[in-house]
């Protein structure tokens, strides 16, 4: 299997598109680690499973300077007016499973309807188009512990055709890169970055009260500096 090249870290602060995409599935899936590797590089395997975040990440696609905000859900139960929220706020979808854990593959359809079913809402505006939505299969690399076949992710992948990759965020950076990378491509087929879907949007107050993290060694906020090593210990205001 091929990789795209790696995304480059980029310092510049220059306009960029932005995009917008959300982390979908069960607690301890490994949403967060998928996420920080992304940004970071590294593997981190021990987040606190309550915390939700959305990660601000410059990055350089293709020539084209991309600002990604990734919103890391808790993937906690929660009621249906904020997971509505969390999915109307997103353009692109990562619904990720392990393949250790069946019931959080099982989950995977319910998520996939619900987006497909609040996008296609009278209430949305723009294109026919679903948004792009990607399924990830993560922990591959714990294969004594699977309980979920690649076949059986392949076949839900068919059937609800949409893109299916499985990964192990662990072992391979590259992996992460690709789940990212087929959002973007995808999100820019649907001319999703054309002119008139620039305009700014609005944020819910359910939105508005996720804390944001640059995606810098450090980060300034309520006065705490934070960091990659140390932002696992903070608990939101």
């Amino acid at each position: 299997m091929s990789f795209p090249r790696p995304l480059r870290r980029s310092v510049s602060l220059s306009p960029a598109r932005t995009l917008r995409l959300v982390v979908l599935g069960q607690s301890a899936v490994g949403k967060t680690a998928l996420t920080v590797r992304f940004i970071t590089r590294r593997f981190i395997g021990d987040y606190d499973p309550t915390l939700e975040m959305i990660y601000r990440h410059m990055a350089v696609i293709d020539g084209e300077m991309v600002h990604f905000e990734i919103l890391d859900t808790a993937g906690q139960e929660e009621d249906s007016l904020q997971i509505e929220e969390k999915i109307k706020w997103g353009d692109g979808f990562a619904v990720v499973y392990s393949v250790t854990d069946r019931c959080s593959f099982d989950e995977v359809v319910r998520l996939c309807f619900l987006i497909n079913h609040i996008h296609a809402s009278p209430k949305r505006s723009g294109g026919s188009e679903q948004p792009p939505v990607v399924i990830v299969g993560n922990k591959k690399d714990l294969q004594f512990d699977r309980m979920v076949s690649t076949e059986d992710g392949e076949n839900l992948s068919k059937t609800l055709k949409l893109p299916f990759y499985e990964i192990s965020t662990r072992d391979s950076y590259e992996e992460t890169v690709v789940v990212f990378n087929t959002l973007y491509q995808e999100l820019m087929r649907q001319g999703h970055f054309s002119p008139g879907s620039l305009k700014r949007r609005t944020v819910s107050k359910v939105m508005e009260k996720i804390p944001k993290m640059q995606a810098s060694s450090t980060l300034n906020t309520a006065g705490r500096s934070l960091s990659f090593n140390s932002f696992r210990d903070y608990i939101p205001e």
